[in-house]
């Protein structure tokens, strides 16, 4: 999974996204209508604030989603959606640490569509009401306020030192990632291990092997929004971040390999961002550390690789 690539070889990478997508639809489905709304209130709610981590946004502004259908602080939605957290010190053999892996079901799950058909659907805020009206959606609908905030938050400006994207379609994330690691590099990608048959709880797993930091130059996290077909937003910013792999069982018995990430400079962080209430901490006083679910793939270059 973490061995180099060429990004012309794409093969891998198709076979890794049907693992997640379950589907490489080449049209439209025309189930899209339905696939969002259950990802709207399910996904949207619980686990997609990880990916805004390292963005200084008040986590009581609408925008930040930390309760997407309240006005509510995140404080009040954290019982799940916040359980991917963990201090720096948890990494260490035999340590146990309560986490939640979303699943999503596969008839939940946006499919990814081929580049040339994405690119004939206006993906842009200016065009909201007639992508409203290509999926045939009433403005004030749970899936329109999805793609309005998908949309927004794919637009929002890059925070310094910050390279950032919403990729439609495999092709132009494979694209833009090969001119952001720079021509000719090789890069490869990781994610934490896909378990079938698995009913996702909150529980106690124990690290049961040494956690493996994966030594890289630069990664960009990318993160599926939710959209009525398969849309990646990717981020990456030149930092000391630090990613492991993290070998995990559970209390009931379950086995997985999770990719986890700490934030190490956390200073320039809004003071009130939730992960500090959570982790009990102030900005720039500790690292902020987290698993990623399985749907999330992170690419990384080796150091030698890349700008």
């Amino acid at each position: 999974m973490a061995s180099l690539f060429n990004p012309s070889t794409i093969f891998l990478h198709l076979l890794l996204l049907y693992m997640i997508h379950g589907n490489l639809a080449r049209e439209l489905p025309k189930e899209a209508k339905q696939n969002i709304e259950a990802p709207y209130n399910q996904q949207h709610n619980q686990d997609d604030d990880h990916l805004r981590l390292n963005h200084i946004i008040n986590p009581n502004d609408e925008e930040h989603g930390c309760n997407h259908m309240t006005t509510n602080t995140s404080l009040d939605h954290m019982e799940l959606s916040w359980n991917i957290l963990f201090h720096i010190e948890d990494l260490k053999l035999g340590k146990k640490i309560k986490l939640y892996f979303p699943i999503k079901n596969s008839t939940q799950i946006s499919h990814l569509i081929p580049k040339q058909e994405a690119e004939l659907i206006p993906f842009s805020s200016s065009y909201t009401a007639k992508i409203l009206e290509f999926f045939s959606f009433t403005q004030d609908s749970p899936q329109a306020k999805a793609i309005k905030e998908t949309l927004n938050h794919c637009e929002l400006p890059p925070l310094n030192g910050e390279s950032k994207f919403c990729a439609t379609s495999l092709e132009s994330m494979l694209e833009k990632l090969t001119l952001l690691f720079g021509e000719g590099s090789k890069f490869s990608v990781l994610t934490t291990t896909q378990v079938k048959n698995w009913v996702p709880h909150l529980q106690n797993y124990t690290i049961v092997k040494d956690p493996r930091e994966i030594s890289v130059k630069r990664m960009f996290g990318c993160h599926p929004m939710p959209y009525p077909y398969a849309v990646y937003y990717c981020h990456g910013q030149e930092s000391d971040n630090k990613l492991f792999m993290v070998s995990l069982e559970g209390e009931d018995g379950l086995k997985l390999d999770a990719l986890a990430i700490c934030h190490m400079d956390t200073s320039q962080w809004d003071p009130n961002h939730a992960s500090f209430r959570v982790l009990g901490i102030e900005p720039g006083s500790a690292p902020v550390c987290h698993v990623f679910p399985q749907d999330n793939l992170v690419w990384a270059s080796s150091p030698g690789e890349g700008n």
